[in-house]
């Protein structure tokens, strides 16, 4: 009995065929249920908010005619025959004014500046893969959280209370909130590297700060400067918005003509904002593609 050997009976073509079909049938009804139960939560959240909200149509047809009169209201007569005349008039304070945009930009680019270095220092200590302990991950990835949960504006006003008017409250807003921000995409970097290069490293004996030097920057580089880029693309329009509240640059101009109701001066500024923010990302797109490969950019 110990010589024969039970075979277990042949399974047809049409089994096998009767069988996928049973087993993709149910993965179907299963996604179905997903699907319906997805779309169901969707829509109750998308009705939740609109009453949360106070979402009225009615309310916003009766507003567009307003919104449409305050533009118009804004730009200054400009007639053919004295076109240069009146742009002049228009932008009576240009000098003035172009100072407080350098201003800004100047804000924008420093709080990202330090922002990117505060982002250096958690970003790796916040990556689960390159540290063991578990406290330490948690601690750095709350900082992060923390920093980043404030928005801009509000840190502006606490630093106007604590250090004054003037450009330090707004460079040190934008530094706090860009660490957080990009603390976070960075970690989220780290976390995406090919270990085979961290574990080269550390089996020729490479200690944890040459591990992140030799293995993992190179890696991450190009990530760190598109997002840095981006942020600093933001930032210039977060500065122009917390001037509002004392914080330097040329929101702080802008606040002051919209509360005396200088229509003109109003636009004058808002379309200086708009062209400076167009230089300025056109400028870091085009550093993008010159620094960055393309199959980091895609």
């Amino acid at each position: 009995m110990s010589g024969i050997v039970v075979s277990a009976p042949p399974i047809s073509s049409g089994d096998a065929v009767a069988d996928f079909e049973r087993n993709r049938l149910a993965l179907i009804r299963a996604r179905r249920s997903k699907e319906i139960l997805f779309a169901f939560l969707f829509a109750a959240m998308f009705v939740f908010s609109v009453i949360v909200g106070e979402v009225n149509i009615a309310t916003l047809v009766e507003g567009v005619p307003g919104f449409f009169n305050y533009i118009s209201d804004t730009i200054p007569p400009i007639r053919a025959d004295s076109v240069v005349a009146d742009v002049r008039e228009w932008y009576w304070a240009f000098p003035k004014w172009l100072m407080l945009l350098f201003d800004t930009v100047v804000i924008a680019f420093l709080g990202t500046f330090i922002g990117t270095v505060g982002a250096l220092v958690f970003c790796f200590a916040g990556s689960r893969n390159l540290v063991s302990s578990g406290w330490v991950y948690f601690i750095a990835r709350r900082l992060t959280e923390i920093a980043r949960a404030v928005p801009e504006l509000v840190y502006a006003m606490i630093f106007v209370f604590a250090f004054g008017l003037g450009p330090l409250p707004g460079v040190l807003a934008i530094a706090v909130h860009s660490a957080g921000a990009l603390g976070k995409l960075f970690a989220e970097v780290n976390e995406n590297v090919d270990m085979g290069t961290v574990e080269g490293v550390r089996a020729s004996g490479g200690n944890w700060f040459q591990i992140i030097r030799l293995a993992v920057i190179p890696q991450v580089l190009p990530n760190y400067l598109s997002y840095a880029l981006l942020r600093f693309e933001i930032n210039v329009r977060s500065a122009a918005v917390i001037g509002f509240v004392g914080a330097g640059g040329v929101g702080q101009e802008l606040m002051f003509v919209i509360r005396q109701f200088v229509y003109t001066d109003v636009s004058a500024l808002v379309l200086m904002i708009i062209v400076t923010v167009s230089l300025i990302d056109m400028s870091c797109e085009k550093l993008r593609h010159r620094f960055i490969p393309e199959q980091q950019t895609a």
